[in-house]
């Protein structure tokens, strides 16, 4: 397998407490992520998996430990948010927010602009009109894929997807999924996915890891873990989705 793209070693994030000791949110975890591999983050909400994606993206300070990309520059790490609506401006158009991503960071001329958003937006498997349309006109699910347009806007080598597809029906999921892992192959990508949602997981993700309490308790080949998990924590996970093999 191809040499590691992210290697992240002893890494601790804690958050700071007026008055009180800081909040460790992640204890020492350590792991790598292979070059144009599709990589797992599990486990439930609190248990410190999106702490780490915001730290990877610089959204968050590291309090000790490591967490290195090879040869990949600070832009070509982006990032996809769970509130895909959200992270959009509602005053702006589709199109608009395109633009503002290749004129701020000087991707291409002001006169082929136009024929890249429409080449965007193809990739997405959206109709060229939408450029038009405001985020509040579009279904979560197309909006989701704008916020995967926008990163790819940035020729990005690594994606890291912090929760996309959970405020999605399930119908969605399964597109977005398929997107995602149809891009990495078309453009050669490297996709970090946090999920609390096994199936998720499961359906796209090369290896993973397992987490609980800011600590990992399980890693390795995300079908040798769904088949045989080791750890009571990873176990007690599966049987709380007994249909994980029918959901997608």
């Amino acid at each position: 397998m191809a040499d590691p793209i992210l290697t992240v070693k002893d890494l601790v994030i804690e958050y700071p407490r007026a008055g009180e000791t800081p909040f460790r949110a992640v204890k020492g975890v350590s792991f790598d992520v292979k070059e144009n591999e599709f990589f797992g983050i599990v486990g439930e909400s609190g248990c410190g998996k999106s702490t780490i994606a915001k730290a990877l993206c610089g959204l968050l300070p590291i309090t000790a430990g490591s967490a290195q990309f090879r040869d990949v520059p600070a832009h070509a790490v982006q990032m996809v948010f769970q509130d895909a609506t959200g992270s959009l401006n509602p005053r702006m158009t589709i199109g608009q927010t395109l633009a503002e991503v290749l004129s701020v960071y000087n991707l291409c001329p002001r006169e082929a602009r136009a024929e890249k958003i429409q080449q965007l937006l193809d990739e997405v498997g959206l109709p060229g009109e939408v450029a038009q349309a405001y985020p509040r006109e579009l279904s979560g699910g197309q909006c989701q894929r704008i916020s995967i347009a926008r990163a790819l806007a940035m020729n990005p080598r690594v994606i890291i997807a912090d929760e996309p597809v959970s405020a999605l029906d399930v119908s969605v999921q399964a597109r977005v999924l398929n997107l995602l892992a149809d891009l990495r192959l078309r453009r050669n990508l490297t996709i970090l996915l946090i999920s609390h949602d096994l199936a998720v997981v499961r359906t796209v993700c090369n290896r993973l890891i397992v987490m609980n309490a800011g600590e990992i308790v399980e890693r390795g080949d995300a079908k040798t873990v769904f088949a045989n998990p080791q750890h009571p924590y990873t176990q007690n996970l599966l049987a709380a989705v007994p249909d994980i093999a029918e959901a997608y």
